[in-house]
């Protein structure tokens, strides 16, 4: 029996609480299954930057690159935002994460399950029986890691320079993932872009209708970033898969998750290069962040980190089936009625993230 070795890199806020309930339940399936799982812990974030002096150690990306997948938790909070922007959580552990081990796909599913409609600030006529969006966000390049970068005094005054930058080669690798996922889901892909006034966008628009060439089985449509944010909370079902770039990827996967309900219910996954037999080496986190005004209250909801490593089971370990059984029994838990704080009505039964994921490890 192979032995899958996953880094968890838990990090601040509530993420080492969720982080206890999606182990919990990759425990039961890894028994329902006969699978052979070895967790390694490591520091990352702001608790890194208190014991090891930066927010990603050489020893948790020791871990990482000794891993089959990493589990991610959340990183960040108001303790280390007085530090210069370039050594806070997020952009000193992330992203030289995602750019390291070449993360450049965002898978990002925004689920609105029937039962939690009315947690949506979109009207429950728009939404009834619920939707299921996928976002695919291109994740190592655009405004984020273009250069030059920098913020500098000019003709006695600040200047701030971020440089947008795509290569053809970039937009056709995460133009196949979209593609291909489509293929899997309603075969209907809707590229995003800003090419009435940006050449990125142009050369985007151009690369992926090539691209569309080779899936003649999925059907293609362009809209500005602007209309596609009126459009998901106009009409959200209209949509199966949708493709964007780095920054608008980033907007629209955090709105998408608001008009499903709540962040809390939200995984994602960061995929790298293939590991073969249709496999990718991934980092796993919930859409959500480390919310430091419920952590240590054993309140936060943990779905999102459940889903998140039933998504590290489908995408990086090939183990599908345990992967949709945690799917289900999230689903069985949502439509018996138990409800953490953030998508509690009366009516339904209150959890705390340790009853939600017992509750869920039961009904795997």
């Amino acid at each position: 029996m192979r032995t899958y070795k996953i880094a968890v890199l838990s990090g601040d806020g509530i993420g080492p609480e969720v982080m206890a309930e999606a182990l919990r339940v990759l425990d039961a399936a890894q028994k329902k299954f006969r699978l052979s799982f070895s967790f390694t812990e490591a520091r990352v974030g702001g608790i890194a930057i208190d014991h090891d002096g930066r927010a990603l150690p050489d020893a948790t990306v020791a871990v990482c690159h000794g891993s089959d997948a990493i589990l991610f938790g959340s990183v960040g909070g108001p303790k280390w935002e007085t530090l210069p922007p370039a050594e806070q959580p997020e952009r000193a552990a992330l992203l030289p994460l995602r750019k390291h081990f070449g993360l450049f796909a965002n898978l990002r599913p925004a689920v609105c399950y029937p039962a939690l409609t009315h947690a949506s600030p979109v009207k429950e006529s728009i939404i009834s029986g619920g939707f299921d969006v996928l976002c695919v966000r291109e994740l190592t390049g655009g405004l984020y890691f273009g250069q030059p970068k920098y913020c500098r005094e000019e003709n006695g005054e600040l200047v701030a320079v971020d440089t947008m930058v795509y290569r053809r080669g970039e937009i056709e690798r995460i133009a196949h993932v979209a593609f291909r996922a489509a293929q899997g889901r309603g075969r209907k892909l809707t590229s995003i872009d800003k090419a009435n006034v940006l050449e990125n966008s142009v050369l985007w628009r151009k690369t992926v209708t090539e691209i569309a060439k080779a899936y003649p089985d999925v059907s293609l449509n362009h809209l500005y970033v602007d209309n596609a944010a009126m459009q998901l909370i106009k009409n959200p079902k209209a949509f199966d898969v949708i493709l964007a770039e780095n920054l608008f990827g980033d907007i629209l996967s955090d709105e998408m998750a608001m008009i499903a309900g709540s962040l809390g219910m939200l995984p994602s996954a960061s995929l790298g290069a293939s590991t073969g037999g249709g496999m990718n080496f991934g980092l796993f986190e919930p859409s959500g962040g480390t919310a430091p005004d419920i952590a240590g209250k054993g309140i936060a909801n943990p779905i999102a980190q459940i889903l998140s490593a039933s998504m590290m089971l489908r995408y990086s370990l090939g183990q599908n089936e345990a992967a949709l059984a945690i799917e289900n029994a999230v689903r069985k838990v949502i439509d018996a009625g138990l409800r953490t704080g953030d998508i509690f009505t009366e009516g339904s039964r209150r959890a705390n993230t340790r009853e939600m994921g017992e509750a869920i490890t039961a009904a795997l």
